[in-house]
């Protein structure tokens, strides 16, 4: 099904993001915390797609393994910076003949696994793809959204001018990437209105569960993380760290579910505990 379809039948969504695990010996870790999230009925999931295509076999086996065998709607994301014509068709079909009818169309970052990747010209831009993935309109189409500004933007008006470009494309939503302050993330709708863009918007959430994700995330991300949490989580201990940057995120989760969001996205890193404790709280998605 269409995540549009599941819009259209639902107030708020719940969704999850997973990565394919790099080593064989580690996919227990995904299936358990697959087993541990599915209890939750998410509306969909979604198997991020690495760098320069680099994950792509495992991507797609993830994604109809997760459709198929598990039930669960699933997205792929699909990335076009090192990405010629006929390798995306290919992938399309694929996934169409396997049930797939959902896919977040991004560019990707450039790869720095030091492998010589070819950069694709006819995909320059998340827009170039979205663009060729749309021209049948066998898929449903998300795209991503920064609240603060792409890293690469110049500001987060040219990043919105950007964004309107692939949802003019055919885009029909937009997930965001992780924030930790939500007057971000209002602000940031404001501006999408203002500008004519009225698709729904779900929320990316990562709660912090250890000190060194601050610095880690500020760097890759571009995402300011606010003063009185960096205070709480300094000089605390693993155990109290986790606490903190869980219960941060609930009261985060809480306030966007009261002011009407689309729907939560959270980044789960292929675990659950952390999920599994705001979902509970939150009381909002039952478990079964």
């Amino acid at each position: 099904m269409k995540i549009t379809e599941l819009i259209r039948k639902k107030k708020q969504l719940l969704s999850f993001e997973f990565f394919p695990p790099k080593k064989v010996e580690n996919d227990h870790i995904l299936f358990e915390t697959i087993d541990d999230l599915k209890g939750f009925s998410p509306d969909f999931v979604s198997i991020t797609y690495g760098a320069g295509g680099s994950t792509k076999d495992k991507t797609i086996s993830w994604t109809v393994k997760l459709q198929k065998d598990y039930k669960i709607e699933t997205m792929m994301h699909l990335t076009c910076i090192t990405s010629e014509e006929n390798e995306i068709k290919l992938i399309l079909d694929e996934l169409y003949t396997n049930g797939v009818e959902n896919i977040l169309a991004l560019r990707g970052d450039y790869p720095k696994d030091g492998v010589d990747y070819k950069i694709s010209t006819e995909f320059k831009f998340a827009s170039d793809l979205v663009r060729a993935i749309n021209i049948d309109g066998r898929f449903c189409i998300g795209v991503a959204g920064y609240p603060e500004g792409h890293i690469e933007a110049s500001d987060i008006y040219s990043d919105i001018d950007n964004l309107k470009r692939k949802l003019d494309a055919g885009g029909s939503f937009i997930i965001t990437q992780l924030f930790f302050d939500n007057r971000y993330f209002y602000n940031y709708l404001e501006l999408l209105h203002k500008k004519g863009i009225n698709v729904p918007v779900f929320a990316g959430i990562m709660p912090i569960t250890s000190f060194s994700q601050v610095e880690r995330f500020k760097k890759m991300c571009g995402v300011d993380i606010p003063d009185n949490l960096i205070n709480l989580l300094s000089d605390k201990s693993e155990d109290d760290t986790f606490k903190i940057g869980v219960d941060y995120a609930i009261s985060q989760c809480e306030d966007l579910l009261k002011n009407n969001v689309s729907g939560l996205h959270f980044y789960t890193l292929n675990r659950s505990d952390a999920t599994k404790i705001i979902l509970n709280s939150l009381g909002h998605f039952n478990c079964e």
